[in-house]
């Protein structure tokens, strides 16, 4: 215990984010299959947002010493507009925290501003950390090159020097979050993309798919987003409308009242919908997937369904003259040990002719890497996930850890992978470095 004291608060938030994380792997362990799936989830949610935080408590307190601490011994800390300063930043990274819990506490049919508003620090604490991180690099860097050089670097007023680098982070992270809110307030992108098919019945030329993935309904995406992403759709004239995972981060009766404009979706050929990672995050995907269907909404539960230029059903059109529309559950599933669910190709593809056009749905583009893997003859396979990295620097580590991250990849010479950048976001109401996507797909024939 003594030498817990002794520690430092970094080193004191890095043990407890070990305790947490280990506390999460016996849950996994040990208690899956002791407590009701709901109140199993419900517990590693806690303990995600109590890691999180603590992980982050290591980042704020490099931002208290970069904008606080080291300006306390200057002239200037006397002064009311310091003290001001200071209850800023303390009211910042407080809400910053206080954003993960928001999620198990305040989701309702619209976004509670405390909600907005603690999401909106939260994105700006990444950039502000990541720019701190930086410019203390370039600093340091500098420094290096000018002692190995032999050089002496001239040095500022010591005040000035300390305020330079926390005034440049501040007012770049401002910069960097106006940008973003902006950037994601707006309605989303609508892109067409052309897509030429082998084996795509001459019946079903020109067939349009329009995508929507990522949409996050939750702490800061409620009803009035939703009701406008349903009128772009109608406005496209969809045959097919499919969503391809993530549509929600709660319960089904919490967001009963913001998922209702689903209902209203006008796609001729019908509405299909694939799990993804948070749907299994709510622990609540056999409601939602009731709830969807009493919305019109048809859930691919590891199944698919033959389309033809007149209809949709299990038994395909007249002379095989049909696609296979197929889709999987998130791979995440297994990982949750979510009871009944997670990726089965051989199920989702049972009935699906390679002598036929096959698209399958699967949110994550590591299930499409997956899958082309056993079925290379699937012709299309439509993704999200990725958010296409939603705010920089996430970016960089979406392209990273993805094997397709954003737009149309050409695998083979008959097989296609679409990334969605997502339709909205997930939690920070910000996008930088990406911009959200209702994406058409029009599928020609191709000799």
């Amino acid at each position: 215990m003594a030498t817990f004291r002794q520690l430092s608060l970094g080193m004191k938030a890095a043990v407890a984010a070990g305790t947490i994380f280990l506390s999460m792997i016996i849950s996994h362990s040990y208690l899956a299959e002791i407590l009701e799936l709901r109140s199993w989830h419900w517990l590693l949610q806690l303990q995600l947002a109590l890691f999180v935080n603590s992980l982050m408590l290591i980042g704020s307190l490099y931002i208290w010493r970069s904008t606080v601490s080291n300006l306390c011994h200057s002239p200037a800390a006397e002064s009311a507009w310091f003290q001001l300063w200071k209850m800023a930043v303390v009211t910042f990274l407080a809400l910053a925290h206080s954003s993960f819990f928001t999620m198990l506490f305040l989701v309702a049919e619209e976004p509670y501003l405390f909600s907005l508003a603690a999401y909106s620090c939260l994105g700006a604490y990444i950039i502000m950390v990541f720019f701190l991180c930086i410019l203390s690099g370039m600093e340091h860097a500098y420094q290096l090159l000018a002692w190995r050089s032999g050089r002496v670097v001239g040095s500022l007023d010591k005040t000035r020097k300390l305020a330079l680098r926390p005034a440049l982070a501040v007012v770049v992270t401002a910069v960097l979050s106006v940008v973003g809110f902006l950037n994601a307030a707006q309605p989303p992108a609508v892109k067409t993309v052309e897509v030429p098919i082998h084996q795509l019945p001459p019946s079903m030329d020109n067939l349009k798919i329009v995508l929507l993935s990522d949409i996050h309904l939750g702490p800061t995406v409620g009803r009035t987003k939703m009701e406008m992403f349903v009128k772009m759709v109608n406005i496209l004239e969809p045959d097919v409308t499919v969503i391809v995972g993530d549509l929600s981060d709660s319960e089904a009766s919490i967001l009963r009242p913001a998922v209702v404009p689903l209902g209203q979706l006008r796609s001729r050929l019908g509405t299909y919908f694939v799990t993804g990672n948070h749907e299994y995050y709510t622990s609540d995907v056999s409601n939602w997937f009731a709830l969807l269907e009493s919305l019109h909404v048809k859930p691919l539960h590891n199944e698919n369904v033959k389309i033809s230029a007149t209809g949709a059903q299990h038994g395909g059109g007249e002379d095989g003259d049909w696609v296979c529309l197929a889709g999987v559950d998130d791979i995440e599933a297994d990982i949750l040990r979510y009871s009944g669910h997670g990726m089965d190709l051989v199920k989702a593809l049972e009935g699906c002719s390679p002598d036929h056009t096959t698209i399958l749905l699967a949110h994550q583009p590591l299930a499409a890497k997956r899958a082309l893997q056993e079925r290379p003859d699937i012709n299309l396979i439509l993704s999200g996930h990725t958010h296409a990295g939603q705010i920089f620097p996430l970016n960089v580590a979406a392209y990273l850890l993805n094997p397709f991250f954003a737009g149309l990849y050409r695998v083979a010479q008959t097989t296609f992978v679409y990334v969605s950048p997502g339709t909205a976001y997930f939690g920070i109401p910000m996008r930088l470095g990406s911009r959200a996507e209702i994406t058409a797909l029009i599928l020609r024939h191709a000799p």
